[in-house]
């Protein structure tokens, strides 16, 4: 097996997302960068989804083909990656697969996690890795918003474009769970799916915490999803509040 399949971590603060772009400074340019030092030649990656400027990742999934020849094992893979990556990016594990795996394709759910802190001054080492969100929020009222988002949906109200209208592709999404913990100050929102769209994910906490907050009534998160093409939620969470938490696969990928 010449594939080799990787979960990563890292703190999206100082990049610029996952996906390659011009300036170098994405996720993807790190880890590809780092391969091809090891492997002496240019490696393609493949992640499982983007994750946008200043979204953090605790299992971010990709995988690469070795190049041919190449006889170091999983283990030295992690330790060689490691040692030539920054500090806030890490490989958390690594193994070969079966060519038929592939990290975006074989995908069959993920989970994000969304931590906003309530506390009136946000201690400095939160920064960056919460929405600061001081004062109180009706949990009851976000509760009830979360839950309207479980089942099937068209969830164009809660996406923002990349394409033209006219171009878009499926916008119906399950989302499988949608839990709201609350903890010594701090709400936790995990949301776990088939599938998400471009910011959908920040868009809902979005949503949910305008109707917490008294500005919108439960109805208006109804009529966004019941009639989708009417209007969008304007209201996007901090990207520096989100988690992808895990990727799902089936059993032995």
């Amino acid at each position: 097996m010449n594939r080799m399949r990787l979960v990563l971590a890292y703190d999206g603060e100082s990049f610029k997302g996952w996906q390659s772009q011009p300036c170098g400074n994405t996720v993807q340019d790190h880890v590809e960068k780092a391969i091809s030092g090891i492997a002496g030649e240019a490696v393609r990656i493949h992640g499982s989804g983007r994750t946008d400027t200043g979204v953090h990742a605790l299992g971010q999934v990709a995988h690469f083909d070795l190049p041919g020849g190449n006889r170091m094992s999983a283990a030295d893979w992690r330790r060689a990656l490691n040692s030539c990556l920054p500090a806030t990016v890490r490989i958390l594990s690594a193994a070969r697969v079966d060519r038929n795996f592939h990290a975006r394709f074989s995908v069959l759910g993920k989970t994000y996690r969304y931590e906003i802190d309530l506390s009136e001054i946000l201690h400095p080492l939160r920064c960056g890795r919460v929405w600061h969100h001081p004062g109180e929020l009706d949990l009851g009222r976000l509760r009830d918003a979360c839950a309207l988002y479980r089942g099937e949906h068209e969830f164009s109200a809660f996406a923002v474009n990349r394409t033209s209208e006219s171009d878009q592709p499926n916008m119906t999404r399950v989302i499988t769970v949608v839990n709201v913990v609350e903890d010594s100050g701090k709400v936790l929102i995990t949301v776990s799916g088939n599938g998400f769209l471009y910011k959908m994910v920040r868009l809902l906490v979005g949503g949910a915490v305008r109707v917490s907050e008294g500005r919108e009534p439960l109805s208006w998160i109804r009529e966004l999803l019941e009639h989708p093409g009417d209007r969008k939620c304007q209201h996007c969470a901090p990207a520096e509040g989100l988690y992808l938490e895990k990727v799902e696969y089936q059993q032995g990928e």
